[in-house]
């Protein structure tokens, strides 16, 4: 897992930018796998898809859904890419504004363009500190847990069977050198919210693949990538 725990791009970054990333999940952590037929050895990739798929890996793209109508802009990402996330469509604030009011709109936009023009889509995310709803920011301890859970089996229903794989939980370890969490409401539920949170992201659809995601993860050295990778490795365990 050490070799392969690389960095994800922190959410809102510009457009088109690569989305790589550490996956973890509980009891099925899988680690980034292809996603289309590798190009035979010497032939010259023509795509940064087909460069990625010469080793064995994907690349993909974050697609705003506002942006689905120009031109220039899905015609450098259908062309390039074979992985699509959606930039914020899919984002607790965007799905579920309203306690047990879920909206998909934007969401389905983005997952239908990627799925018409042959890519996989990866969802993002179901659980974070960040971009949540003021109703859900004004909650604590087990109402927020509640929440949390409910949020995460609402999403999950709509695209069962549909998402490739699920960024469960967002940016939960602290910068700097304690290796340790970061103080958020959602942290402050309890120490186990992380492992909750892909139970319940597995029970919802088994099929998909549950990861974590978090960036400044790409140096073995740092406290933080190795707090990350002491969490897989328990979940793991």
């Amino acid at each position: 897992m050490g070799t392969n725990a690389i960095l994800t791009p922190r959410s809102r970054r510009p457009l088109l930018n690569p989305r790589v990333l550490i996956a973890g999940a509980v009891g099925v952590l899988a680690a980034v796998t292809a996603l289309t037929a590798p190009t035979p050895a010497g032939a010259a990739a023509s795509t940064l898809g087909e460069a990625a798929a010469q080793s064995g890996r994907y690349f993909g793209t974050a697609i705003s859904a506002g942006r689905l109508g120009d031109s220039q802009y899905t015609t450098i990402a259908n062309r390039e890419f074979n992985m699509v996330t959606a930039e914020n469509e899919m984002k607790i604030d965007a799905t579920e504004p309203n306690r047990g009011q879920f909206n998909f709109t934007s969401g389905d936009r983005v997952y239908n363009w990627a799925v018409q023009n042959g890519k996989r889509v990866r969802g993002h995310t179901l659980a974070w500190h960040a971009q949540q709803p003021g109703w859900m920011q004004s909650l604590s301890g087990s109402s927020l847990r509640q929440a949390m859970i409910d949020h995460i089996n609402g999403v999950m229903a709509h695209y069962r069977g549909k998402i490739y794989a699920w960024d469960v939980v967002n940016e939960a370890f602290a910068d700097g050198n304690s290796g340790g969490r970061r103080d958020s409401n959602l942290q402050r539920t309890g120490n186990d919210w992380i492992e909750v949170a892909f139970r319940t992201a597995k029970a919802a659809d088994p099929a998909a693949k549950l990861c974590y995601n978090d960036y400044n993860i790409d140096n073995w050295t740092w406290a933080k990538t190795q707090g990350v990778y002491n969490m897989v490795r328990d979940f793991k365990s």
